[in-house]
C-alpha cells in the first residue's frame, strides 16, 4: 500500500512514528520545512529509516509555514492513501484544494483541536477545508467534537492514541522513595516536594504556558521546589521571580529526552498551566512516569488524559489559588498522591507510538471505496 502523509516539519516525535507506520505500508512523508525556528537548535528529529523522506522548496509565509507548489506533483504521482497532517499551512490548503477539485480521496489529521467563538468567515473557511476531506483522524474526543462542528461526518472519524512515547518509553514501575531521593540528590533539586512544569518562554512570551500563573501560585507553595524545563527565559520572567522572592522557583533550560526522564522520576508533581495547547505532549510523558498531573481547560490532553482526583486536576487557566490548594492537596497527602501515580501510569500505556501506527494501519485496511467528502 502506497501512503502519502503530508506533514510540516521533522519533529522528532512525527519521525519516530512515521517510522513505526513505514513497517506497514510503502510510506512517503512530505516536510515543508526541516525544523522550527523557535525551538533550541539541540531538538534535531532522528533518522528516516522505514519511510522516504521528500523536504520541498517553497516560499516561508510565516514563521514555520511554506507555500509549496511541489504538492501537486508529488500528489499526481499516485497513492493508495493521503493523509493531511493539519489543515491551515498554504501547503495543505492547495493540496486540498487540488484534491477536492479532483476529487482524490483523502484523510486529514487533527492532533487536537478546541471549538472556539469563530468570526463567521473563519468558521466557514475551516469548514471549508475540514469537510472536504474523505475520512479524518482524531487525537480523542474533544478533537472528534471539533471536527463535528467544522463538518466532518463522524462515521468517518477513526480516534487514534496521539503520543510521542515508543512502548519502551512507558515506564514498567514508578519510582520508589529511594530512586526519587538519589535524582533529587543527583540533579540538585531543593524542597519538600518537587513539582516540575515544561514549556517554552519562547511561547507568547511564557504567557502562552502560564507560567505567571505558576509563579504567583507557588508564592502559596513556598516549602515545594518548582523547576520550567524548556528554554532560557524572558528577562520578565526572572524580573518576576526576583520581585515575588521566589527562592524555589528554578529555570532549567533546555533538558534532551533522557535528562528530561530523570526530572521526571524525581519529581512528586507535573504541572502545566498553559493558557492553550492542541494538545500537550509534555503530559503524556509525566504520566509515562506514573506523575499526577494539574493542567487547564485549555489544554486537550488535560481534558482527554486528567480526571478530576483520580489522576490530577483540570483547573481555570487563570485560577492562580485554586491551582495552588491542589498542588497542596495532592503534595499533603501521600495516599491521595501515590493512588495518582498509578492511576497515571495505567492510563497512558495504551498511547503508544506502536499503536498509534496500528490505528492508521487499521483505518486503512478498512476503508475499501471511500466517499468522497461533500466540500460543501
Amino acid at each position: 500500500m502506497k501512503v502519502l502523509f503530508m506533514a510540516n516539519i521533522p519533529s522528532p516525535y512525527r519521525v519516530d512514528f512515521f517510522n513505526e507506520l513505514g513497517k506497514y505500508c510503502d510510506l512517503t512523508v512530505t516536510f515543508e520545512g526541516r525544523t522550527a525556528t523557535d525551538r533550541d537548535e539541540k531538538w534535531k528529529a532522528a533518522e528516516s529509516k522505514n519511510f522516504k523522506a521528500q523536504f520541498m522548496k517553497g516560499i516561508r509565509t510565516k514563521s514555520d509555514q511554506f507555500l509549496c507548489l511541489e504538492i501537486i506533483k508529488v500528489i499526481k504521482s499516485g497513492f493508495d492513501r493521503i493523509i493531511v497532517g493539519g489543515y491551515s499551512t498554504p501547503t495543505a490548503m492547495l493540496a486540498i484544494e487540488y484534491m477536492r477539485l479532483h476529487k482524490i480521496p483523502f484523510w486529514i489529521e487533527a492532533d487536537g483541536g478546541l471549538i472556539s467563538q469563530d468570526s463567521p468567515l473563519k468558521y466557514r473557511i475551516k469548514h471549508h477545508f475540514i469537510s472536504a476531506a474523505s475520512g479524518w483522524f482524531s487525537s480523542g474526543k474533544m478533537t472528534t467534537e471539533y471536527l463535528i462542528h467544522y463538518g466532518a461526518q463522524m462515521e468517518k472519524i477513526c480516534e487514534y492514541p496521539f503520543t510521542s512515547l515508543k512502548e519502551k518509553d512507558v515506564a514498567l514501575k514508578i519510582s520508589d522513595s529511594q530512586e526519587k531521593k538519589y535524582l533529587k540528590e543527583k540533579l540538585g533539586l531543593k524542597g519538600d516536594g518537587i513539582i516540575i512544569s515544561v514549556g517554552r518562554f519562547s511561547y507568547l512570551g511564557g504567557y502562552g504556558k502560564g507560567f505567571d500563573v505558576l509563579l504567583k501560585a507557588m508564592k502559596r507553595c513556598p516549602s515545594y521546589g518548582l523547576y520550567i524545563i524548556g528554554d532560557t527565559p524572558t528577562q520578565e520572567f526572572i524580573d518576576m521571580k526576583k520581585e515575588h522572592g521566589l527562592s524555589n522557583v528554578y529555570f532549567e533550560g533546555f533538558k534532551n529526552k533522557d535528562e528530561l526522564k530523570d526530572y521526571y522520576r524525581a519529581a512528586d508533581l507535573f504541572c502545566l498551566q498553559t493558557r492553550g495547547d492542541v494538545w500537550g505532549l509534555v503530559i503524556n510523558e509525566a504520566m509515562a512516569e506514573g506523575l499526577p498531573v494539574i493542567t487547564t481547560d485549555k489544554c486537550v490532553a488535560g481534558l482527554e488524559l486528567v480526571e478530576n482526583g483520580i489522576n490530577g486536576y483540570v483547573v481555570p487557566v487563570e485560577d492562580e489559588e485554586k491551582l495552588s490548594k491542589k498542588i497542596t492537596e495532592i503534595m499533603q497527602n501521600v495516599e491521595l498522591r501515590k493512588k495518582m501515580e498509578q492511576n497515571s501510569l495505567n492510563k497512558i500505556k495504551k498511547y503508544t507510538i506502536e499503536n498509534m501506527a496500528k490505528a492508521h494501519i487499521k483505518a486503512f485496511e478498512g476503508e475499501k471505496n471511500v466517499a468522497f467528502g461533500s466540500g460543501k
